[in-house]
């Protein structure tokens, strides 16, 4: 069945070359592979498949979700700020929110942000 196999995280971009700069400049992912009309990049032990598409931008919820260890999690942060990456703030119940962290108890955290097309990406750690 399904549970068997590896799924992949699949986002639109109107621009590929936009896309293309972001993914790999700004968030240091590695090209798998690259294809007219879309790029595949590696990350951890799945992948990201990033596709020309006239709806992207579309989707208003988060689109992918970078599970990584709570002890990495400030330097990412810091990373993506040194990048110029913006975080995004939500009302959530539960939430407490420092300079775009999202804290929900003591060991979890969050925070989220978008691509050049307004893909929401998210970077959690901790055991939700």
């Amino acid at each position: 069945m399904l549970s068997s196999y590896t799924p992949v995280a699949t986002l639109p971009s109107s621009d590929l070359s936009k896309a293309r700069t972001f993914y790999h400049d700004t968030l240091g992912l590695t090209v798998d592979r690259d294809v007219m009309g879309a790029v595949t990049y590696t990350c951890g032990g799945g992948h990201l498949f990033v596709y020309e598409s006239a709806y992207a931008g579309t989707n208003k919820a988060t689109s992918v979700t970078f599970d990584i260890p709570v002890a990495e999690f400030d330097t990412e942060v810091d990373g993506l700020r040194a990048k110029g990456i913006e975080f995004l703030t939500f009302d959530m119940d539960g939430v407490e929110w420092n300079e775009g962290v999202a804290s929900m108890g003591e060991e979890i955290k969050a925070v989220w942000f978008t691509d050049p097309d307004g893909n929401i990406l998210n970077l959690s750690a901790g055991e939700l």
